[in-house]
Order: structure tokens, then sequence, then C-alpha cells
């Protein structure tokens, strides 16, 4: 009872705080602030009744439409909600209890606010990339991976993006990749230590081309169009913050 109890809390508290995260997604790429005024319908500019907020239950009962003008909400708002709930609720299972589950939780709604104003708006802002770098070397003081680890992963990350992409405009003439990639590996980096940025890095890279392929293949894009690489990014470093440790020893155990 205790056990379910501890989890309802935690999936609660994840659907509110996904509430919150929608707000950043939407407020932070338009430099306004996230905290006034209220919510408002982006389209009559109505404030919303607090019956009208309440996660994932609100968008179903409206419809996904606004209760007065009816324009259209979109279901990005309940997705990130269930979303956080979900990595809530994961991260309760992996780390319990602990300083550790608190700084995870921290860095993956940090990676789906990345994620989803990357995927919409192609920019990682650096009013998240740079205090997420700070605030991940300050917890791995005190937390895995510890402050070593976590120095090489800012230095390492930021570097060899920022490597790849000055080769890439040299010899195409052309932007590759974003600084805003650059300062979202190295925040990576900080946040998880060296050796789970080069997994997080592989598996963006892998998963990148796989989308990229399948696009083209496709026909709906080509060669020259940029995809949004911190979306992968995202999804990469959520994944080795869960099992990127059990992968590691696995490939590494292959070699011995």
């Amino acid at each position: 009872m205790t056990t379910l109890l501890f989890t309802l809390g935690i999936a609660v508290a994840g659907l509110l705080v996904g509430s919150f995260l929608n707000v950043c997604i939407y407020r932070v790429p338009r430099r306004e602030s996230v905290v006034w005024p209220v919510s408002r319908c982006t389209k009559c500019g109505r404030n919303l009744a607090w019956h009208e907020k309440v996660p994932v239950l609100s968008w179903l009962v409206l419809r996904g439409d606004c209760r007065v003008c009816g324009v259209a909400i979109s279901p990005m708002y309940p997705l990130v909600e269930l979303t956080t709930a979900v990595l809530f609720v994961a991260g309760a299972m992996l780390y319990g209890p602990s300083g550790l589950l608190a700084i995870r939780l921290v860095f993956w709604c940090v990676l789906l606010v990345l994620f989803a104003i990357d995927l919409r708006h192609r920019v990682l802002p650096d009013v998240i990339t740079f205090p997420g770098i700070a605030v991940g070397f300050a917890a791995s003081c005190f937390l895995p991976p510890g402050w070593l680890s976590s120095m090489i992963g800012i230095v390492v990350g930021g570097g060899v993006l920022f490597a790849i992409a000055e080769a890439y405009y040299r010899v195409r003439g052309q932007q590759g990749l974003g600084m805003g990639d650059v300062k979202m590996l190295a925040m990576i980096g900080a946040f998880l230590g060296w050796r789970l940025m080069v997994l997080t890095l592989v598996f963006a890279s892998f998963a990148g081309t796989i989308v990229g392929v399948s696009l083209v293949a496709s026909g709906r894009s080509n060669l020259q169009m940029a995809l949004p690489f911190g979306t992968f990014l995202a999804v990469g470093g959520i994944v080795a913050a869960a099992v990127g440790e059990p992968i590691l020893v696995w490939y590494l155990g292959i070699y011995r």
C-alpha cells in the first residue's frame, strides 16, 4: 500500500510538473516570463479558470478546444504532461527516494523542454542550457558521476560537437550543427559524465540517421533539410540516464 501511494503521488507530481513544463515550452522561445501572467488562451487571451488547467483531464473534457473561442489546443500539452508523469514514475522505480532521483528528474524535465522547443522552433535556448551545465556540474560534486567525470563530459561533449560543426562548415560551406547542440551536449555531460555523454551522442546520431534516411526514402524530406538534432540528444540523454550503465557494462563485457 505504501509503495502504491508513493507511486501515485509521484505520478500526480509528474502531471503537475508537466503542466509547468508546457508553460516553459510555450513561453521561453518567446522570451516571456514563465511565472507571470497566469495561463491564458493563446488565441483570445482569456485567463484560464482553475478547472481548465487540470493536467490531461481538462484537455479531454474540453475535447481539445478553448471553451470560449473554440481554437484547437495542441495535443502536445497532454502528451508532455503524461510523458513527465511516466518519467517521474520510472525515476522512482530506478532510484527510489534519493538525491539522485531528484537530480535525474530535473535533468529529464530539462531534456523534455528542450526536445519540444527544438522540435517546434529549431532552437535550444541558452537560458536553459547554460544554467543546466552549472546545475549538472554542481550536483555531480555530491552525486554520481562525480565532479571529474562531469567536467570531462562538459569539455569533451561541447568540444566534440564544436569540432564536428566546424569541420562540416569548412568542408561544405554551410552550417551543419548549431551552437545550441554543442551547449546541450555539454549540459548532458555535466549531468551524466563523459561515459554516458558518449553513449547519448552515439544513440542520438544513430536515431537521427535512421529518421533522416526514412524521411528521404519516403519523399517527405531531402538531403538538404536540417533535422532538429537536439530532439535526438534529448531522447538519447533520457535513455542513457535510465539504462546507460547496464548497456555500457554489456558492451564492454564483449571485449573481455
